[in-house]
């Protein structure tokens, strides 16, 4: 019997009566003639019967399991409580007499025990039977969820809290609300296109209108809908994202022997499983991010702890891309786990995830930084760098990223996060960033000791990760770091503007007179990359200054003219061609990053406030994890 249905059952305040019934008839030389003619004790001795009676009662209703079926057959002897006390076919009626007086029995021992129990409870403190109520009931959830797990993943207890700003107020400005109204049309979009197309499959070809996978996923699919989740919940499209949790639910699938990449899975799928767990509170998202996670941990099985690039989920075998420098793991992909890994060991209970990321960190600090600059390949097995080569673009940049955001979701705890972030932008500031010759601001990249004056779109993020750090800068460079933020973000957006359809291209140069402009063939693409509007949402966050909106509104217009189709929205081959020549991919991050960023640009700033959430790398907002929970773990804010 539980503790509530103590209190709220029948007390009596005596010593319980037998259960034997006493007969309704007087003694020898007592007078019945009616009912109404009997002496007080006769009274006294039939309310006892009937106090008896009673209670025996309720304690079978209330304090007996499937009781219903039991009273069913005492008082009535019910085929349903013969199927349950008969041993056999041959069973006889003396039996069933038995099992009658056995089940009476067991009522009387039953209620007893709960009497004594109740008896118990009354005499503790109200607060106490309080306090264990809540435990009962934390127990029961805990122990249904843990039934209810696949794979033997079994959750523990988590008292859910959804942080403030997961859907925003409607713009009081009538233009800014009209254009958000069209941001979320895009995503409608898309979307529809997608599900019309190519549900199920990781993304959409827009143009032949069909599914695309790409084998960064292996035979994973649905890459799209897992992105898309959290935007769909944060525009309110709320139809969607339920089609969106359901085919999660039924059809989401990891248990599948093929090679995925440990990164692009765990920003993509790991982090929009996260996001939309922390956005609407569904534990389906919560079990399969933490079962995806754990099929991840193989691939740090390596002398160093620094994990493979590539994993086979079913085997456990990994290794790195033949590519990368002397089979080396990359920066920005064995650096881009922190923030997903710390989520996961909340929201599992298992530090497991926690301390594979924390030994990462362990690994860099050991070793000498060349001019206090990460080279992007560490040899996973001698835990040495390979090739000199340093970007903030492609293969470095989410590093540097979640060293800022560790520290952030941390609630500014992590001060070895925060250490090695603001040495490296310090390092990066000096090695790295260069003015063109009419004053344009751009990150170079290194090799060898060499600058190589070339700045990625994929760079173009350090705009807004410059001045989501610049608070916290030490000493008197909040301004400066702010200033650099600005001319980062003036000049991503001139390599958009200096195209022919107003979009920009993979990577830029400067150098030979050419600034802000693709000279090379292989970099004048551009495949719907969110990381110039991801600048320009923040950059608008931290200043209000109205150009940071008008620069993104230039890029819608252009995604519509350019880059729309019927079938959804398509990468360019080329963008200073005078007419798109489509890649006919609809990239996920599409409907994950681009569209969300615009979405917030042009939203309130208590949309997804920055004080009680962080971005992963693929805009997958994950909630601050305050210090003064520390205390409760199972509690998440």
């Amino acid at each position: 019997m539980t503790v509530s249905e103590a209190v709220s059952g029948f007390i009596p305040q005596g010593k319980m009566p037998v259960a034997t019934l006493l007969p309704f008839t007087a003694t020898p030389n007592r007078k019945s003639a009616s009912p109404t003619s009997f002496r007080l004790t006769e009274k006294f001795i039939l309310l006892l019967v009937f106090s008896a009676f009673i209670t025996l009662c309720f304690g079978a209703i209330f304090f007996l399991p499937d009781s219903s079926k039991l009273l069913s057959g005492v008082f009535f002897h019910s085929s349903a409580v013969e199927t349950n006390t008969h041993t056999g076919p041959d069973s006889s009626d003396a039996g069933s007499a038995g099992n009658d007086d056995r089940l009476l029995a067991k009522i009387k021992k039953d209620h007893e025990k709960a009497l004594l129990e109740a008896k118990d409870t009354l005499q503790k403190l109200p607060d106490v039977i309080q306090n264990d109520i809540l435990a009962d009931k934390a127990k029961v959830t805990k122990e249904s969820m843990g039934k209810g797990a696949k794979d033997g993943n079994n959750l523990p207890f988590i008292e859910y809290h959804r942080p403030p700003g997961a859907t925003g107020l409607e713009p009081q400005d009538p233009e800014t609300r009209e254009r958000r109204a069209k941001i979320k049309e895009m995503m409608k979009h898309a979307w529809d296109s997608y599900k019309q197309y190519a549900w199920g499959s990781n993304e959409l070809r827009p143009v032949s209108k069909h599914g695309h996978s790409s084998n960064l996923f292996g035979s994973i699919k649905g890459a799209t809908i897992v992105d898309a989740l959290d935007t769909l919940y944060i525009m309110e499209m709320f139809e969607e994202f339920d089609a969106a949790t359901d085919w999660v639910e039924k059809s989401l699938d990891f248990n599948v022997n093929a090679e995925v990449s440990v990164f692009e899975v765990n920003i993509r799928f790991v982090g929009g499983l996260l996001s939309a767990y922390y956005l609407s509170g569904k534990e389906v998202f919560r079990r399969k991010a933490v079962e995806l996670g754990e099929k991840l941990l193989p691939a740090f099985k390596t002398p160093t702890g620094i994990p493979w690039a590539l994993l086979n989920l079913k085997s456990g075998i990994g290794r790195n891309w033949p590519w990368a420098s002397g089979g080396s793991s990359i920066l920005a992909e064995y650096g881009t786990l922190h923030l997903e890994f710390m989520h996961l060991s909340r929201l599992s209970g298992n530090s497991e995830f926690a301390q594979k990321v924390m030994n990462i960190r362990k690994v860099l600090n050991r070793l000498e930084k060349p001019q206090g600059l990460y080279p992007n390949y560490l040899n996973p097995n001698s835990g040495q760098w390979g090739q000199h080569h340093v970007s903030v673009g492609g293969l470095g940049d989410s590093f540097y990223e979640y060293l800022l955001k560790a520290w952030l979701m941390s609630d500014k705890t992590d001060e070895e996060g925060k250490k090695m972030y603001y040495d490296a932008l310090q390092a990066i500031e000096t090695n790295l960033m260069r003015k063109s010759t009419n004053g344009l601001t751009y990150i170079a990249e290194w090799k060898g000791g060499l600058l190589e004056h070339k700045m990625g779109h994929l760079t173009c993020f350090a705009g807004g990760m410059i001045a989501l750090g610049a608070d916290g800068a030490p000493g008197d460079k909040t301004g400066h770091q702010m200033e650099q933020a600005a001319e980062i973000a003036r000049t991503c957006h001139e390599s958009y503007a200096r195209t022919t359809l107003k979009l920009g291209p993979e990577a830029f140069r400067f150098d030979g007179g050419v600034e802000a402009i693709a000279t090379r063939q292989n970099e004048k693409y551009f495949i719907l990359r969110p990381e110039v509007i991801e600048t320009y949402m923040y950059m608008w966050r931290f200043t209000h200054d109205p150009k940071y909106r008008e620069w993104g509104w230039e890029a819608v217009q252009a995604l519509e003219q350019h880059c729309r189709v019927d079938g959804g929205y398509s990468g360019i081959r080329d963008v200073y061609a005078s007419s798109p020549n489509y890649d006919d991919v609809q990239q996920s991050f599409y409907l994950a990053e681009t569209l969300k960023y615009l979405y917030l640009l042009f939203s309130e700033d208590d949309h997804l406030p920055f004080e009680h959430w962080v971005f992963n790398t693929e805009a997958h907002p994950l909630p601050v994890i305050r210090k003064d929970k520390t205390d409760r773990p199972n509690e998440v804010e």
